[in-house]
């Protein structure tokens, strides 16, 4: 049932023959490219090359049965190890988006709600940070707009994996799921008379996009400077260091202004124009067979919602998956591994099926 393995342990044998050669890290987008291929088909060898050992292991310990009967618990208990090991390399083979083993930019926006919505986005964005402590993450914030309280109007960060994560284990790979309208029922700070109110904000999740993923021509952008506003340092608000660039062709706008100068605030403008290009293009390509970027919304409606916060029962519920606890305070400090997980699960069971069909 896994004879297309073989030639995927054939191709990892070339990649680490290839990575041996030090004139591939010179360039560094090539080796990146090579090293993430490489740690996927690590996963799927190690597994195959597991499966096929228990395989000898079991013969092994059934033929020595009629010697010792004790043998026969032995290989029924690598027979389970075996199943075990089958099922994980079923799921490694199942087909992946090709931006999973990405880094990731989210941006979170308020929404219906005014300063609560603000002040949720606050908390989604804390519970997103250590989320990504927890998993050895780092979280550079790109771009934010603050609201009075201490919120945010929108807020754009970068979460990027140290070194080359297993298959599944990225940033993009886990964190895509989490594209939405995230709908908050608490007692608002701003609330005199201690009522319940529900507010939500958005959240968007998009893979970052390499120079080599994206080809940017200059004659297609327009790039508009501006004076910026909210918080800052002695430059802000005094110089027009703010910058708003548009790709003409799409019409796809992407603005920075967090950063003191013109020029940083320039690069950090194009990181999010070529993740929401390559975002795009990729929902171009499969808008039909794709239903899981269709539903990251890009209005914050609470009637599309995808995940309720309802904090005088500390519940959190999915509302794609089913998921439910009641461990908000925990999932909020970062303890999203079973919320996350069920979506995995969920979107891994729908591509097994598709596979089967």
């Amino acid at each position: 049932m896994f004879e297309a393995v073989e030639g995927l342990v054939e191709e990892h044998a070339e990649l680490e023959h290839r990575l041996a050669d030090p004139a591939i890290h010179a360039d560094q987008g090539l080796a990146k490219r090579l090293n993430q291929r490489y740690a996927e088909l690590s996963a799927i060898v190690r597994t195959y090359r597991e499966w096929q050992q228990l395989a000898d292991d079991i013969e092994a310990a059934r033929e020595l049965v009629a010697e010792d009967p004790s043998f026969a618990e032995e290989a029924d208990a690598l027979a389970v190890r075996r199943e075990v090991a089958e099922e994980r390399l079923r799921h490694l083979l199942v087909p992946r988006d090709p931006s999973d083993s990405k880094d990731a930019i989210l941006e979170i926006k308020s929404g219906e709600g005014g300063e609560e919505s603000a002040l949720f986005a606050g908390d989604l964005l804390r519970m997103y940070t250590r989320y990504a402590d927890r998993r050895g993450w780092k979280v550079e914030q790109i771009d934010a707009t603050e609201s009075d309280l201490g919120g945010y109007k929108s807020v754009t960060v970068a979460v990027k994996a140290k070194g080359v994560p297993e298959p599944g284990e990225a940033p993009y790979g886990l964190l895509r799921f989490e594209g939405g309208v995230h709908r908050v029922q608490r007692v608002p700070v701003t609330e005199s008379q201690g009522r319940v109110h529900t507010s939500a904000a958005g959240v968007l999740v998009m893979p970052e996009a390499e120079q080599v993923d994206v080809t940017v021509d200059d004659k297609d952008l327009r790039i508009d400077v501006y004076r910026s506003s909210g918080p800052g340092g002695q430059s802000v608000n005094t110089t027009d260091s703010a910058v708003r660039i548009t790709h003409l062709p799409t019409g796809i706008v992407a603005s920075c202004q967090n950063e003191k100068s013109q020029l940083q605030n320039k690069e950090q403008a194009m990181r999010i124009l070529r993740a929401r290009l390559l975002q795009a293009a990729q929902e171009a390509a499969d808008a039909e067979a794709s239903d899981a970027r269709r539903s990251q919304v890009r209005t914050v409606d609470r009637s599309e919602r995808i995940r309720t916060y309802n904090f005088p029962e500390n519940r959190i519920s999915d509302h794609r998956t089913g998921y439910k606890s009641y461990n908000l305070d925990a999932v909020l400090d970062g303890d999203l591994e079973p919320v996350i997980g069920s979506c995995v699960e969920a979107d891994l069971a729908d591509r097994l099926e598709a596979l089967e069909q």
